[in-house]
Parts: C-alpha cells; structure tokens; sequence
C-alpha cells in the first residue's frame, strides 16, 4: 500500500455521554444512550450488535455525517460537536476514509474515475491526480482493471475500487460498515485482509458487522445492544 506509517499513540476519538435520539411520530427512539468511548491513533476497533442496536447512528456520529443530541465529541483533540457544516464537512474530507456494504461508486465512471473523484473535489493537479490513481489501482491488485466500469467489475472488485477510492486522500481514519455484507466468503476475507493491511501501515480501522467471525478479528471489539455499549472493550 501506498499509505505512509502513522505511529503516534494519541486519543484520535473521544466520546463522553453521547445521546442520540429520534422522534418517530408521537415515540422517541433513544438510538445511543450515554455514549462513551476513546479510539486511539492506530487502533484496530469492531462494532458489533443485533439489528436495530445503534451500530450505524454511532458510526455516522463518529464520522461526522450526524449530530449527536447531546453529549461531547471531540476528534484528534478538537471539539467537533460545535463545527459548521462547512467545518465538519472540510474535517471529514481531510480525516475519513468510509466503505461501505454497496460500494457507492458513479456506474458511470471507469474504476479510474471512481477512484480519482475525491481528488478532482478537492481541487488537486490533474497530473498528481493520476499518478496517485495508478498507484492506488496497483495496491489494491486492479491495475488491469482500471478502465473498467462498475458493471464489469465483481463484487470483490468493486469493493476494492471503493477502498482506493477512500484511502486515496490519505486519511488516518477508515470506517467501513458491513464492507464484506454483499460479498462471498472468499472475496470477503480478501476484502478484510486488505483492510488489515492498511490498519498494520497505521490507519485507524473500525469495522461494524454483525458477522462474529469478522468482528472477532479486531484487536478491540466492541459490543451494542439497545442504544448502550455492553462491553467497551476486548482484547
């Protein structure tokens, strides 16, 4: 991988008393209820728990895609829970990396493409854009695959066009939810193995799923039910 070392040690994340609630009609759905977890720099880190159990509302909080209702959050030392959205969306492109179970990338657009669409957004030299592209492609075994697009691709494939594309701004955090949910068993080892790779160069990886032979491979899994962390942490 293409991915510089990161060694420091320090709290990267930190969640004190977080809550998140929703109104449903006349009911309030308590989705996390007293939130409190610190990730450091470098951490390998799993979420697990049942359907329903807050898994998704605590990755979007962590990722910035969400406010929590109450609560403090405070990423690489900064309170982010005050930010603008134009603060928060300049933190996300700068810091996080996201893959997800149904890969999101542009049918359109060529693997590539997909993968060079982070950099075209920030405004970086087309030169350096590709470049960067070709080495993110040869990380992640597509090189051959490049001009290919979503639609020649299988899911292995996919899922590895959308990790390039969410590592290719460097960020020293990747969160990937469900990564392996729409793919085999074969290529979803595959797909956890890269991921691995990236966290031993010193990416800081969380993971949710809710299948334990993939949770259990972190080194720090982390247990959801109802809203509430059941057991903070494992080794």
């Amino acid at each position: 991988m293409w991915f510089p070392a990161l060694v420091s040690k320090l709290n990267m994340i930190e969640l004190s008393g977080i809550h998140r609630s929703f109104q449903v009609g006349e009911q309030t759905v308590h989705a996390l209820d007293d939130i409190n977890l610190t990730v450091e720099r470098g951490e390998y880190v799993s979420v697990m728990g049942p359907s329903g159990s807050g898994k998704s509302t605590l990755l979007n909080i962590i990722a910035l895609l969400d406010q929590p209702s109450s609560g403090f959050y405070s990423f690489n030392g900064q309170d982010v829970t005050q930010l603008s959205d134009d603060q928060l969306a300049r933190v996300r492109r700068e810091n996080i990396g996201f893959v997800f179970q149904f890969f999101h990338l542009i049918p359109r657009l060529t693997a590539a493409e997909n993968v060079e669409m982070p950099m075209i957004l920030a405004g970086m030299d087309v030169r350096q854009r590709r470049q960067k592209v070709t080495r993110a492609l040869a990380s992640v075994n597509l090189s051959e695959r490049a001009r290919h697009r979503p639609e020649q691709l299988s899911g292995g494939q996919l899922q590895r066009v959308a990790i390039a594309r969410a590592m290719i701004m460097q960020p020293p955090l990747l969160l990937a939810d469900e990564p392996t949910g729409n793919l085999d068993s074969k290529a979803g080892l595959e797909i956890i193995e890269l991921l691995e790779s990236l966290n031993r160069q010193g990416v800081t990886l969380m993971i949710i799923s809710h299948d334990p032979a993939i949770g259990e491979r972190a080194r720090r899994r982390i247990r959801i039910v109802d809203g509430k962390i059941e057991h903070p942490a494992s080794v």
